[in-house]
């Protein structure tokens, strides 16, 4: 604790203690190409939010309160379901996962490895896949 932190408010020392999550935004259909590529190298989730649905909401900000890992050991992709339904669908398609909203999907090495909806989303089961 330096001198000057005796200014700080609460709200301060908060947000210094807050962990950003590495999120990578998925808004383009040929990024699932590369996504698939990526998994090659270190595993790779989808976190696919409806930004209207209130479990979704919690899911994620839960998600983000527990979430520890670094862009090296697993890349995190954000998909907004209500920007982009038609890559939703893809995702479900060419993974073979039934879509659900909030989702979160592992790929490794090109495919499916673990999935999780609504409630069952946890940070700790994507440290299983590093």
């Amino acid at each position: 604790m330096g001198l000057l932190d005796i200014f700080k408010t609460p709200r301060d020392i908060a947000k210094e203690e807050i962990v950003e999550v590495p999120w990578h935004v998925l808004g383009k259909m040929d990024q699932l190409d590369e996504i698939v590529e990526e998994s090659k190298n270190k595993p790779v989730a989808i976190f696919k939010h409806s930004t209207r649905c209130g479990i979704s909401r919690g899911v994620l900000k839960l998600l983000e309160k527990n979430y520890s890992l670094t862009d090296e050991q697993l890349k995190l992709y954000y998909l907004d379901l209500l920007q982009n339904r038609d890559i939703s669908n893809e995702i479900a398609n060419r993974f073979k996962v039934h879509h659900e909203s909030p989702q979160m999907i592992v790929i490794k090495n090109g495919v499916v490895v673990h999935h999780d909806s609504h409630h069952s989303i946890e940070a700790s089961h994507l440290e299983k896949f590093i």
